[in-house]
């Protein structure tokens, strides 16, 4: 297991939710909702960049949405070309399947007691916790950094 902090990002069409690990790489926490930047600018991406520093982050895990049957959707076009940008800011990148997680933060969060209005503001942070916990239990578990690395010999991300 490779110690360190890691941030996980939920990437989605209006929002950014971004969480992080502590040194030891044991527990995600939320750190904050990104809102996406217009199209053309890199604000989103410059934020992203700003967290990772701030949080001495030593890589980024970014969800990639597949369907259920794992086929790429105009979803995963968008997180793939997302992470892309974030490798080409100088992150080490690695996507992560994420299927279900913003099901499984919106189950979360009502069973919590949060309202579906209440639930806007948290539910892509939550969302980004779950990918980034789900990463982190896998490399635990098999030894190996989790998903597919961007900017490596590893080769293309999984369709």
């Amino acid at each position: 297991m490779r110690d360190g902090v890691r941030l996980g990002v939920d990437v989605g069409r209006a929002r950014i939710g971004v969480a992080r690990c502590d040194p030891s790489a044991m527990l995600a926490v939320p750190v904050e909702t990104v809102p996406r930047a217009a199209e053309g600018s890199d604000a989103d991406v410059r934020r992203i960049l700003e967290l990772a520093e701030e949080y001495g982050a030593f890589e980024v895990v970014v969800g990639h949405p597949l369907s259920l049957s794992g086929s790429a959707t105009p979803s995963t076009d968008d997180a793939v070309a997302f992470a892309e940008r974030l490798a080409r800011g100088g992150a080490a990148v690695r996507l992560v399947d994420e299927r279900m997680s913003t099901v499984t933060a919106q189950q979360a969060l009502r069973a919590s007691g949060k309202r579906a209005k209440q639930q806007r503001s948290i539910i892509d942070q939550a969302a980004a916790v779950i990918i980034l916990q789900h990463a982190i239990d896998a490399e635990r578990a098999s030894g190996k950094p989790p998903g597919q690395s961007l900017g490596t010999d590893e080769g293309p991300p999984p369709l």
